[in-house]
């Protein structure tokens, strides 16, 4: 037997058109991702969070 994820929708749009869109535009993220410039931004972002996560850090100890 199969579990399905509980969806969480706090919107008005009906779950099966977000559904839908999302169906559409996972194949450009998941390209995106795979591709040097979208690993190269990634990489980018995950050095910000860190950053802000240290500044947090920081800010809580002092």
């Amino acid at each position: 037997m199969s579990r399905r994820k509980k969806v969480i929708n706090n919107t008005e749009i009906p779950q099966p058109q977000i559904e839908m869109i999302a169906r559409c535009i996972l194949p450009d993220i998941l390209a995106f991702y795979e591709s040097e410039e979208g690993q190269h931004e990634f990489a980018e972002w995950k050095k910000q969070q860190e950053r802000e996560r240290e500044e947090a850090a920081a800010s809580i100890t002092a």
